[in-house]
């Protein structure tokens, strides 16, 4: 009797278990797509957030730097050569973007339209450095085909760099402070960067380019709430 219900126990396992692994997987999915932006990979907006989460909530975690990263002018690119090249376009200075983040130990994300964002251990105050990596290695052409023709893209980028404490609020000050600073080199010229000192508050209204794709949503998001 008991040998006969531990073959049943054992068989009813074995049928069971494929479906456990395949609940798992799909949960493991749902999990990448709130945290991914599914054009170019990287991670979304969610995915940063949790990201910070980890990398301040480490025992040996120190100051870090954000820097926030507005392409210059991306429109003209997708009314070009349409919006599929457009995506290629993002996915390379995004794949750039996490690339220099991983050289730093950090983390990279695509946190909507023409919008990216990187987390880097403070190793090093020399923001300016990673600033001018930045928009250097993002100004670097972009090779794509187009109608079966090669066809090769510039962009640029305007960077703002700050340092956060680990006790800094992500969005409220860390990520508020890199927008101004990134709005500084947009009105100081764009294609540079520019690094958040203490009292730096906004460019004039008047001066400044209008809302981000980002600050649009979230005026969205609050209208229809």
């Amino acid at each position: 009797m008991i040998a006969t219900e531990l073959v049943a126990f054992t068989l009813g396992g074995l049928t069971v278990w494929p479906f456990i692994h395949q609940l798992r997987n799909r949960l493991d999915d749902a999990i990448w797509q709130l945290q991914h932006d599914p054009v170019t990979g990287m991670l979304n907006r969610a995915g940063l957030l949790a990201a910070h989460a980890t990398l301040t909530g480490a025992d040996t975690a120190g100051p870090i730097i954000v820097a926030l990263i507005d392409l210059d002018d991306f429109k003209p690119i997708n009314d070009t050569h349409g919006h599929d090249r457009g995506d290629d376009v993002l996915t390379a200075i995004g794949d750039r973007i996490g690339d220099i983040a991983a050289l730093h130990r950090g983390t990279a994300a695509r946190l909507s339209g023409d919008e990216y964002a990187a987390l880097l251990p403070a190793h090093t105050d020399d923001l300016a450095r990673i600033g001018n990596t930045l928009v250097a290695l993002i100004s670097d052409p972009v090779e794509l085909t187009a109608d079966g023709e090669p066809v090769t893209v510039t962009v640029t980028a305007s960077v703002g760099l700050a340092l956060a404490e680990t006790t800094d609020p992500f969005e409220e000050v860390a990520l508020r402070r890199a927008d101004i600073a990134m709005y500084h080199a947009k009105h100081n010229g764009r294609n540079r960067h520019a690094i958040y000192e203490p009292g730096m508050g906004m460019p004039a209204a008047g001066r400044r380019r209008g809302r981000r794709l980002r600050d649009r949503q979230q005026l969205t998001d609050e209208v229809t709430a």
